[in-house]
């Protein structure tokens, strides 16, 4: 199949939540041509997967509550059982609470855990008796963008029913005391790279899904103080402006999200553009070859080699949790919007090479943040404090498997990840059979009454399954990383070899790297037969404190130690 029949004929589709009033669904009525599953329907079924969600929610689900309500509760003078978290959020929770009320509340709807369900609950009743009679809830612009998020979720898929009076009597207060000075942000002085406040950019999206489960005016206004057109509109007839580079990575694909909910709101198609625009400069100029971006938390100038150049002394080569997440709304939005399979193909990188491919959290909050790129060899391990931001987009990500892997218009169904997982809606299922990406097939069992179009997302590697190599940026055409499909290979760095080298032509890679006994791993089979130690095998299963190899320089003669 090609990938322009990923979408043939699908009829226009409402991509309102549950709770949508009908005044907003209204408004948001035709922009959207396929809908995700809104994490209803849809099971993982065994697989690495599914151990890592469900590593990931008893982790938070082990978190003291009072631990996590304890700075709120001192600065409301209450009885303040427990300890402070620690780390990032050492004075009280701010940085993850709303965050963790999300994934929580979405891990709730996909797989009906009322335990993780009953966890959110209590700390959202806890939270809330912290707050000062009018509803202030004490938070700067960042946090409160997250508490937005949390607060609609816990509407929409928990089913709180405080959470919806608690979030509007925090955005009133909110909408009279947060300064609106909206500095934009510039690559110089360091300080302005998140823009000031920090990040103020990524609020409309929350406000505007606030305002689409609710019909309340208010969230929309307040989320129209957000917009971006400073930034956005670099997009807005281009996917190539010169002056793009040199802002905080994470949270500039995250305001994107933003622009993809103005749009839909407002139906202007002026945001459609822009959010197209966008993703193709970052596909096109800033994305490695696992799909993660940002070098130092920045974009990198286009036009000057400086993305390759990263891979030389940046260990810290990209936000990975935090990163995945908004790649992997941004691209669902397009999807969602458009019904064209490329965008898929972001969301398949990063679910392999990104958040699949993090360390757990560990006891005490230890997080996995950046992974390391570099050419002189990586290894996997956690930031250096504790419960960062990533500690709170890793449920969120693991939440998320849920809404990535099927579509659906009015009639068909769509396919755009081969996951082990099981899909139901309207009386039919379908479910999905593999061992994918290290096995080569999926199988899909149906059942249930009914016809429906069953559509495949054809990935933009699709050849034939083969290993590839893939180039950094034209500045360094030699530098490459080895892929198999979507999947980067790591090559083990822990023997003490003489040295190694790739073939010089990428016709002779295939020949060279020969499968393993273990599943998606390859061993290296020199033609001129001398024995080579070291293994390539999926970034994925890379384990923590191991080295590894991501890219390699074909033009730099090898060496030998001994």
């Amino acid at each position: 199949m090609l990938r322009r029949d990923f979408l043939k004929t699908a009829s226009l589709a409402v991509a309102g939540v549950a709770s949508t009033s009908e005044a907003a669904e209204s408004r948001i009525r035709g922009r959207v041509v396929l809908e995700s599953f809104d994490y209803d329907g849809v099971r993982l079924r065994p697989s690495r997967w599914l151990s890592q969600l469900q590593t990931a929610r008893d982790f938070y689900l082990d978190v003291s509550d009072d631990d996590i309500l304890h700075g709120w509760r001192v600065a409301a003078g209450l009885p303040a059982p427990g300890n402070p978290l620690g780390g990032w959020c050492g004075k009280n929770s701010n940085t993850v609470f709303g965050q963790w009320l999300s994934g929580m509340a979405r891990l709730y709807r996909a797989t009906n855990d009322a335990a993780i369900r009953e966890k959110a609950g209590r700390l959202l009743a806890g939270w809330a008796k912290t707050l000062k009679p009018d509803g202030d809830c004490r938070m700067n612009h960042y946090p409160f963008e997250k508490l937005v998020c949390g607060l609609v979720d816990m509407h929409v898929y928990g089913g709180h029913p405080d959470a919806l009076p608690l979030l509007l009597k925090a955005t009133s207060v909110a909408s009279n005391k947060l300064a609106r000075n909206n500095i934009a942000a510039a690559p110089w002085p360091p300080d302005l790279h998140s823009g000031k406040p920090g990040e103020w950019y990524t609020l409309s999206e929350n406000l505007y899904r606030a305002y689409i489960a609710s019909g309340r005016e208010l969230f929309r206004e307040f989320g129209d103080a957000w917009l971006y057109p400073a930034y956005w509109n670099k997009f807005a007839e281009t996917s190539a402006p010169a002056d793009a580079w040199g802002v905080h990575a994470y949270s500039h694909v995250n305001t994107f999200s933003s622009a993809a909910k103005a749009y839909e709101v407002t139906g202007d198609a002026t945001y459609l553009n822009i959010i197209r625009n966008f993703y193709d400069y970052m596909r096109n100029t800033q994305c490695y070859a696992t799909g993660g971006y940002g070098p130092n938390e920045r974009f990198m100038t286009p036009d000057d080699g400086s993305l390759g150049r990263a891979l030389e002394t940046r260990s810290d080569t990209f936000e990975t949790l935090c990163g995945s997440w908004a790649a992997f709304k941004l691209s669902r939005y397009l999807m969602q919007f458009t019904g064209e399979a490329r965008y898929g193909d972001w969301i398949e990188r990063l679910f392999y090479n990104g958040a699949g491919a993090a360390l757990p959290l560990r006891p005490g909050g230890r997080n996995f943040y950046y992974s390391d790129y570099r050419t002189s060899g990586g290894i996997k391990t956690d930031y250096w404090e504790n419960f960062t931001c990533c500690s709170g987009t890793y449920l969120q990500d693991m939440a998320d498997y849920h809404n990535l892997i099927y579509y659906k218009d009015a009639t068909d169904l769509y396919v755009n990840l081969y996951v082990p997982s099981e899909v139901q809606w309207g009386g039919r299922s379908v479910m999905q059979q593999t061992d994918y990406p290290e096995g080569e097939t999926s199988t899909l069992t149906v059942s249930g009454a009914g016809k429906f179009g069953l559509h495949l997302r054809v990935p933009a590697w699709s050849r034939e399954m083969s290993v590839a190599l893939n180039a950094v940026d034209r500045w360094h055409p030699r530098r490459v990383a080895v892929m198999r499909g979507p999947v980067v290979l790591a090559l083990d760095y822990n023997y003490h070899a003489p040295y190694f080298e790739l073939p010089r032509a990428e016709a002779d890679l295939g020949r060279w790297l020969v499968a393993d006994e273990s599943p998606a791993v390859f061993r290296v089979n020199r033609p001129d037969g001398r024995p080579v130690r070291l293994k390539f095998r999926p970034f994925y299963q890379t384990p923590e404190d191991f080295p590894y190899l991501v890219y390699f320089d074909l033009d730099k003669a090898p060496y030998a130690l001994w």
